[in-house]
């Protein structure tokens, strides 16, 4: 009983999630292809920008969120925060070991192994491009990830409240030691737009929309036949957001091939090398794997709004910083989907609750 198989658990799975791995590749080559072919479409997409933020992509996000906002109700709120463990693995995870690691890891690609193919000052650069990345955890898409884990939705969120709460103090100090600059810039208009569009508002919104059909179609309703409804509303948005960012990264991706991908190694190594970190960790702990997985996918992920906002502030729109939180994007949903399919199978591992 105990072996909840991957067939099981395969089988539980809609036929956009089976197959997700390949949806991704298409929306990849067709989001491309859009910028190369059909260039007014990223144009216009681009006027549709506030604070960094792509308001169509902003609005596709929420979309994802939603169905997973409609399963927190205040009560497990508030039993999550009397489960300090999880909390601690992912706060001590993003803030005290990933942005430190991601610097070493590369530093020691870019500056070393690659040497050969990148200059000196360039590989600085992506470096620090890379240490920006490292210290801004995931906000949105997080979100995303705990749902195709069936994580659990309460304790994801406070996971992800709680780290919001530690970027506005430790993002700048972290940044300013390991770049050894002084003038970094928090721009606090995308952190407090993005909490607002991808946390409070889809909570506000899912919580309304909960206590209305509970309260007026009841409880076993709303689990077993309205929740039902957005099973594939995740996937597809996901899937349409992916076709958006690759519309507006094709030129990038046709100009630097050779770059993008020594920069995508390290990178690569340090999601993975986190999400072990705090993964193995929640299991050394004993924790349950609805908060295992999303703490070890929280730090695995990166809020790449921030992150790109800024590189461009510090080192300008052309900067090879810029470049590397770019290649982050590129990098993020075929690797973190990779994780997912990892935190899916080794679910025995963890205690199952009763």
């Amino acid at each position: 009983m105990e072996q909840e198989t991957v067939e099981q658990q395969g089988q539980g799975l809609g036929f956009f999630e089976t197959y997700l791995t390949v949806w991704v590749a298409l929306c990849i080559i067709i989001g491309v292809a859009i910028g190369q072919f059909l260039p007014a479409v990223p144009e216009v997409l681009s006027r549709f920008t506030y604070h960094q933020i792509s308001i169509p992509v902003a609005i596709l996000i929420w979309l994802m969120i939603y169905p997973m906002m409609l399963k927190v109700d205040f009560t497990s709120i508030v039993e999550a925060t009397k489960k300090p463990k999880g909390l601690i693995v992912t706060s001590v995870t993003n803030w005290l070991i990933k942005p430190f690691t991601m610097f070493l890891i590369s530093a020691f690609f870019l500056r070393v192994v690659f040497s050969a193919w990148i200059p000196e000052a360039l590989a600085n650069q992506y470096v620090a491009g890379a240490v920006i990345l490292g210290a801004a955890p995931c906000t949105a898409m997080v979100f995303v990830w705990s749902h195709l884990t069936k994580g659990d939705p309460a304790y994801t969120l406070i996971q992800v409240a709680v780290n919001n709460i530690i970027l506005l103090f430790a993002f700048t100090p972290i940044v300013a030691i390991l770049l050894g600059v002084t003038d970094v810039f928090v721009p606090y208009g995308t952190l407090i737009l993005s909490v607002l569009l991808f946390i409070v508002i889809p909570f506000a919104g899912g919580y309304l929309t909960r206590t209305l059909i509970v309260n007026g179609r009841g409880i076993e309703y709303f689990e077993n036949v309205f929740l039902r409804k957005f099973d594939n509303v995740t996937i597809v948005g996901l899937l349409l957001t992916l076709i958006i960012i690759f519309t507006f990264q094709g030129d990038v991706i046709i100009a630097n091939p050779l770059h993008i991908a020594l920069i995508a190694v390290p990178l690569t190594i340090q999601t993975f090398f986190i999400f072990i970190v705090a993964y193995g960790w929640a299991k050394a702990w004993k924790l349950p794997h609805s908060i295992a997985a999303p703490a070890g996918l929280i730090g695995a992920s990166n809020f790449f709004e921030l992150a790109v906002a800024v590189a461009i502030s510090l080192f300008g729109l052309t900067s090879g910083a810029t470049l590397a939180t770019v290649v982050g994007v590129l990098v993020e949903v075929p690797v973190m989907l990779a994780l997912v399919r990892i935190a899916n199978r080794t679910r025995h591992w963890f205690p199952r609750l009763q």
